[in-house]
């Protein structure tokens, strides 16, 4: 709501506050900060549920048709077996979930897992564009998706968008306390 209030014959218009507005705004900051968290802590419980399933058979097939078909990774079934490969990919994955979850005592740990996640899902994106079977034929190919692999890989778009905000978030905190 305005109100006019005239002052030395001229009128100014001021904002008069509204009783709910603190209490939005309060709100509205407990939402963001909740998101925040969820964002963080959930990128945590998907990279580390990913790495360790990285020990199972069942995952280390799973990948086999993406890193089969990769240009930049196809060559490490040549020196690696699929379990190995996949059991590699598991410390890593673990690794960089651990060092992002070191936020609250080490904004510097989590300036490397955050990289280590950008690094990881601008890989998987990639497997958009070298794996077949992504763009669904029967629905006239690109830009239809497939169930797998295609939707399969397209949500780590998000996740490297919550990766990239961690690193920024984390590598500013760490700057702040060097200074």
């Amino acid at each position: 709501m305005t109100t006019g209030i005239y002052i030395d014959g001229a009128k100014s218009v001021s904002r008069v506050s509204n009783a709910s507005a603190p209490e939005k705004s309060s709100l509205s900051s407990r939402v963001e900060a909740v998101g925040r968290e969820l964002a963080r802590y959930g990128l945590v419980v998907v990279v580390a549920w990913i790495g360790l399933m990285k020990f199972t058979n069942y995952e280390a097939e799973g990948i086999r048709v993406y890193v089969a078909n990769s240009p930049v990774m196809s060559w490490v079934y040549g020196s690696l077996s699929v379990r190995a490969f996949s059991a590699m990919l598991g410390v890593i994955e673990v690794a960089t979930a651990i060092l992002i979850v070191a936020r609250p005592l080490s904004a510097r740990a989590t300036v490397l897992g955050s990289a280590l996640a950008v690094g990881m899902f601008l890989t998987t994106l990639s497997f958009l564009i070298t794996t077949p079977g992504v763009w669904e034929p029967s629905a006239g190919g690109f830009p239809a998706l497939s169930g797998k692999p295609g939707q399969f890989l397209i949500k780590d778009l998000a996740l490297l968008g919550i990766s990239l905000w961690s690193l920024g978030e984390s590598w500013k905190a760490s700057v702040r306390a060097a200074a």
